[in-house]
């Protein structure tokens, strides 16, 4: 990759004004296969001066201008899906089908809802003699995490063009070459000079800059609640927007009227997609006390049955983990489960026995756990799934909300009875019966997962500001 010790800066590729690199690590081998920059402070300020430069004109253009550049980008990203795919996988360990059809394809798909979104949205309409104005918020700075990695990049950057506001990216250094073939690609589209910039880099040091800098009007950050709290605390003195979408813990309510083997079954596969490594992933099932036993076996079969292989091996249903501090992380936290006295009902600590290399973990389920246990409360972002009893409806609820996080939900059952529970559940985002992801809902977190809503329409309101233009009419006849 020619890019990968380079930042894209003011339009241009260009060298990093300091000498740090960084290897990245492929997970499925534990060894190298590129080195990327990693930036400075300076660096990080160059990007911020030149998209400061470029907020004036590009804020200006037209919606028609705009519009045009969002669909340019979109069949360039469709001709290069497979490429970013395979990149995506070698990077974070995703399985290469996998990694094309979801982990690039939900790139695709909010540049795509974010046209449709755009083309409805009204940027100024009239409220009696006032205008109302959705104007740009101004300098954007892009923290994104190493999980989906473009799916974050894209609902950032999509609304932020459209909505004319000018932007420096830090994807995460442990999965930064999708964002270089990403910078790429809006080169190749004509994004004007300045108003995209990319600098790879760690959180303390280019992530404390977009955070800090009084140039910057608003940072949209995605990663962990701790981290996220680090870049409120760092924004806070320059009063800007913090958006920010952080961890969760998510319940998945199987109620008496579900099917209990569609539900437990589908339950552990999506708790286990992407190798557990998603922030909304249904890592709490909770189900009826008197089912467990059932619940139990259902989940033991499921889990037994999902392959952990090498992303490239097309048989493959979930590949490694990240890297090493998070493989350490997660057995960690299955040895946790087992002390405090949780079910082991599958998986468990190590590798698979088959798998001698790469960070790969089994898939786990614990079963007859308590809220007070630390598997139940803390975000193990791993194929860890714990099931939890209930007696009621209503003790159900009280134990998907016992939380700190809120990010998303799930229920399984009579549509009825899951549309009034729905009401009920303090999350972001609840999904009934399996449903299909839909870029178009709004997507954010209650509580400690987070504020501001991307997605659609939602992500273009995140990157505006609402100015009043009172006395725009003529109001002679009024007064």
């Amino acid at each position: 990759m020619n890019n990968a010790q380079k930042f894209y800066i003011n339009g241009e590729w260009v060298e990093p004004i300091g000498r740090r690199t960084l290897d990245v690590i492929d997970p499925a081998t534990e060894q190298p296969f590129a080195t990327i920059a990693m930036g400075t402070v300076a660096d990080a300020e160059r990007a911020v001066a030149a998209a400061r430069s470029a907020f004036a004109s590009f804020s200006e253009t037209s919606k028609t201008e705009r519009l045009e550049l969002l669909n340019r980008i979109l069949v360039i990203l469709k001709r290069r899906n497979d490429e970013i795919g395979d990149i995506i996988s070698k990077e974070m360990g995703a399985p290469v089908c996998m990694a094309r059809s979801q982990q690039a394809g939900i790139g695709l798909s909010h540049f795509a809802e974010t046209i449709k979104a755009m083309e409805a949205f009204e940027f100024d309409y009239m409220q009696g003699t006032t205008q109302i104005v959705h104007e740009p918020v101004g300098v954007v700075g892009m923290i994104t995490p190493w999980n989906w990695p473009i799916n974050q990049i894209a609902c950032k950057v999509a609304p932020a063009l459209a909505t004319g506001c000018t932007m420096v990216l830090k994807p995460s250094e442990i999965a930064p070459l999708n964002a270089i073939l990403f910078a790429e690609i809006l080169h190749e589209a004509g994004v004007p000079k300045g108003v995209f910039n990319l600098v790879n880099g760690d959180g303390p040091t280019v992530g404390t800059v977009l955070a800090s800098h009084p140039d910057i009007d608003m940072v949209s950050f995605t990663g962990s609640t701790r981290a996220g709290i680090s870049v409120a605390q760092a924004a806070a003195p320059t009063v800007k927007r913090v958006h920010q979408e952080l961890g969760g813990k998510s319940p998945n309510i199987v109620l008496r009227s579900a099917d209990m083997e569609t539900a437990v079954s589908a339950g552990v596969r999506r708790c286990v997609d992407n190798s557990g490594q998603s922030c909304n992933a249904p890592t709490r099932l909770l189900v009826p006390m008197e089912r467990m036993d059932e619940a139990i076996g259902i989940a033991r079969r499921t889990a037994d049955a999902i392959t952990v292989g090498a992303p490239a091996d097309p048989a493959t249903d979930i590949g490694p983990v990240v890297n090493q501090p998070q493989f350490e992380k997660i057995q960690e936290l299955i040895g946790k489960g087992i002390v405090e006295g949780a079910e082991l009902v599958a998986g468990g600590p190590g590798r698979p026995a088959h798998l001698n290399a790469g960070y790969y973990v089994r898939p786990t389920v614990f079963a007859r756990v308590t809220s007070d246990m630390t598997i139940a409360r803390e975000e193990i972002f791993g194929p860890v799934l714990a099931i939890l009893g209930y007696e009621s409806e209503d003790d159900a609820i009280a134990i998907a909300n016992d939380t700190p996080y809120g990010l998303a939900a799930y229920i399984q059952g009579d549509l009825a009875e899951a549309r009034a529970l729905s009401r009920k559940l303090r999350a972001g985002i609840v999904r009934i019966n399996n449903s299909a992801w839909d870029g178009a809902a709004p997507f954010g977190g209650y509580k400690q997962s987070g504020n501001g809503r991307e997605y659609g329409k939602f992500g273009l309101h995140e990157f505006t500001e609402i100015k009043g233009v009172v006395g725009y009419a003529d109001n002679e006849a009024i007064s």
